[in-house]
């Protein structure tokens, strides 16, 4: 597996913000470097991960792979623990024991459809779109499907929430990201 190594670009306005969240999904194992890399620059105070931490094992198609999917989240509570506060949404293609069992108290473990009350604003958060599609918040959160564009997707970015101005900036996930979830690539004609 070839992981392209390139310059994260970090907006000025995302260092000199006071506090800020970062939010990400359905993360398949080769960009758990590039995560470590942004978290370092970025710093954020809170990180909200919308769920299939390790994508590219499709625990919900092959469950025979729950060690290997423990020794993968043992790596990503690595990264991700590196924050005052750690939200985990668990996926379809998580196992909420094995996430328990990793994360132990590193990690706040939320069911879809919760609503998060973060510095005086309400964040809905899900891991498909249809978790939060009817929520009453100021920003929703999810991943699961590259379809749906509405809130911020944590498939289509890595979405930057900033304070105390609440500006979300978006930032790209590696070349090949979605290769390593399994998405088929479209192909011309």
């Amino acid at each position: 597996m070839l992981i392209l190594k390139r310059r994260i670009r970090i907006p000025e306005d995302i260092k000199k913000a006071q506090k800020k969240i970062v939010h990400i999904s359905d993360t398949p194992e080769s960009i758990y470097g590039f995560l470590e890399k942004l978290f370092r620059e970025i710093q954020p105070n809170i990180v909200i991960h919308t769920g299939d931490l390790v994508d590219n094992i499709k625990l919900e198609r092959k469950p025979w792979l729950r060690e290997e999917y423990r020794g993968k989240l043992v790596v990503l509570k690595q990264v991700l623990s590196r924050t005052e506060r750690l939200y985990l949404i668990p996926g379809n293609e998580d196992d909420k024991e094995i996430i328990r069992e990793v994360f132990q108290n590193s990690a706040i473990i939320v069911e879809p459809g919760t609503i998060l009350e973060i510095w005086g604003k309400r964040i809905g958060v899900g891991h498909e779109p249809e978790d939060v599609t009817n929520i009453n918040a100021d920003f929703l959160l999810y991943g699961h499907d590259p379809k749906k564009t509405f809130g911020l997707n944590g498939i289509l970015s890595i979405n930057v929430i900033t304070y105390p101005d609440w500006r979300v900036f978006r930032i790209p996930y590696p070349p090949g990201t979605n290769f390593d979830r399994g998405y088929r690539m479209l192909r011309g004609l």
